[in-house]
């Protein structure tokens, strides 16, 4: 295998992918994501079907993409220095989101996958008074809601939640989540 070759074409597919910032097309009253621009350490605490309860430390780091259209996420937890072949299957991610701005909605298209365990979610995202809402389904048609709350310039809460079959609204994971120095981000 030419590992250079490799390496040069993962560049140059960084370089197309990445963008600088924010397309002039979206406009700033409409931007429900930039914000996340940024790496993040997560403190997660997550439930699982059987009751137990699960708190890990992840880490996530969000870019503008795709011409400044969209941001993506790289979703990890646990964190990368404390992955382990053994850990539970449950609140085990090492995956993306993509947030695309759609102008005929006037929202964002979110989709997320997580390769490990095959879980992927479609939701569109709009600003709610202070909270970023995100509303969507798995794809065995359960409802969700994904909400970022308490918002500030370095951190924020976000809660994944499920439409139970008897209508009450199940919290499957927390986390809070604190913007990492830049000097940090290489390190998690």
């Amino acid at each position: 295998m030419n590992t250079n070759a490799t390496i040069l074409e993962t560049n140059a597919m960084h370089t197309a992918l990445a963008a600088a910032g924010r397309s002039q097309e979206i406009p700033e009253a409409l931007d429900a994501s930039g914000w996340l621009i940024g790496s993040r350490e997560l403190v997660l605490v997550g439930y699982d079907d059987e009751g137990n309860v699960i708190h890990t430390t992840g880490e996530a780091h969000f870019a503008w993409v795709l011409e400044g259209r969209a941001v993506q996420d790289v979703f990890i937890n646990p964190r990368r220095s404390d992955r382990r072949p053994e850990f539970p299957r449950f609140a085990n991610w090492y995956g993306t989101t993509i947030r695309i701005h759609d102008p005929s909605i006037q929202a964002w298209r979110v989709n997320w996958f997580n390769p490990h365990d095959g879980i992927r979610a479609e939701l569109i995202g709009r600003q709610r008074a202070n909270d970023i809402v995100q509303e969507g389904k798995f794809p065995d048609g359960t409802t969700i809601h994904w909400t970022f709350g308490d918002i500030t310039e370095n951190s924020c809460r976000w809660r994944g939640e499920r439409l139970e079959p008897d209508g009450t609204w199940r919290l499957q994971v927390e986390f809070r989540a604190k913007r990492t120095p830049r000097e940090q981000e290489a390190d998690l």
